[in-house]
């Protein structure tokens, strides 16, 4: 197998919303939050790092370029759908109205449900292939292809419509490090990756035809324009 060449220096994240993975973020960097602080605690391998086991390849048998690479962008979607949660939580706690109080709060948790089981299985496969995975809440943001939304109450249809952005956005994301863990062969990550597309590929379909223009809502003041409609 090809051994894949990815050269690493420390470096703050860029913005990646144009499509790129921060391949040349890793290790510590005093400028990223959570990266340096006053502690005795014992450092045994820094952030967006794989373990140096080259020989023993960590139980996996994949070469050390391949699994680091593949474990930083697989943090990158980890950070994403992070990001994609806790903006998924803010619009759980705020819908109002009559079509969506109910409806939209029960979709949304679980889309809720369903992001946090994604960011498991990610976070898993990442320190499997030996990868620290990113966890501090402003690092995760700043790593992250997807950018939260801006504080504040907005109407649910603009909600949603962010929502479904950020669908298509992973999706497009993880089909391009699924096409890539063919190449070098990951086929580990493929399996887990492919099964999370399809998923999110569900939830972007449930967004999308909720906003379709199609409604239930009457325009007369009592709910029922004539006899015909009871």
């Amino acid at each position: 197998m090809e051994d894949t060449k990815v050269q690493l220096s420390n470096r703050v994240p860029q913005d990646n919303h144009d499509g790129n993975f921060n391949l040349q973020t890793s290790g510590m960097d005093t400028t990223m939050p959570g990266h340096s602080s006053n502690h005795s605690m014992i450092t045994r391998q820094e952030p967006r790092t794989e373990k140096p086991y080259r020989d023993l390849a960590c139980g996996i048998n994949l070469p050390f370029n391949t699994r680091q690479e593949m474990g930083l962008m697989l943090d990158d979607h980890q950070c994403a759908l992070t990001v994609v949660l806790h903006q998924y939580n803010k619009h759980h706690w705020l819908t109002e109205g009559a079509e969506s109080f109910l409806s939209l709060h029960h979709l949304l948790e679980e889309h809720i449900h369903k992001t946090q089981e994604h960011i498991d299985k990610i976070g898993e496969r990442v320190a499997r292939l030996g990868v620290v995975p990113t966890a501090h809440p402003e690092t995760q943001h700043q790593i992250s292809y997807i950018k939260h939304e801006i504080e504040g109450r907005y109407s649910m249809r603009d909600f949603l419509r962010n929502d479904l952005e950020n669908e298509l956005k992973l999706q497009e994301m993880l089909r391009k490090t699924i096409g890539r863990a063919h190449e070098i062969q990951d086929y580990g990550t493929v399996e887990v990756l492919e099964e999370i597309l399809v998923d999110r590929e569900d939830l972007g379909y449930h967004l999308f035809s909720v906003l379709e223009d199609d409604t239930l809502v009457q325009k007369s003041a009592l709910g029922f324009s004539n006899r015909a409609d009871y």
